[in-house]
């Protein structure tokens, strides 16, 4: 896909567009019948999905001075309009409304490549309400594509 491609995609998103995909759970159905009936980790259901779906534009590099979900020192900062993770209060954690509403005209995020299923959403609203840890060190920090 080109640049062209991409930044038309970000700027003009709809339903049927080629670069809204339906999304397709990361997580194998036996890693989320575990995270559905006991404690979410991390490392086996956040990580896998916060790679696949959300860290290539939100970190950094990508996106100076905005949200970046490369670690949890930058995913818990408090931004202009409030912090983006508030762990325990997933009601409070604008992280989860932005993946809903999207910003300035995108209607959802990720607002190019596969959305979010139903479940991934559960899963990230469920580990925010557990408390959202995070790892520290290198367990803790997510692959960011060049």
């Amino acid at each position: 896909m080109g640049l062209a491609t991409l930044i038309v995609g970000c700027a003009a998103p709809d339903s049927g567009s080629e670069t809204r995909l339906p999304g397709r759970n990361v997580l194998s159905e036996a890693q989320l019948r575990v995270a559905r009936e006991g404690r979410v980790s991390f490392t086996d259901h956040v990580k896998p999905v916060l790679e696949a779906k959300c860290a290539m534009c939100h970190n950094a590099k990508a996106q100076p001075g905005r949200m970046s979900l490369a670690s949890q020192a930058e995913a818990i900062q408090t931004g202009t309009l409030g912090s983006w993770i508030i762990p325990g209060k997933p009601d409070q954690s604008r992280f989860l409304s932005q993946l809903e509403s999207g910003h300035q005209g995108v209607k959802a995020m990720p607002p190019v490549g596969e959305v979010l299923t139903p479940e991934e959403r559960l899963l990230l609203r469920k580990w925010i309400a557990q408390g959202a840890a995070w790892p520290a060190g290198q367990l803790g920090r997510l692959a960011i594509a060049p």
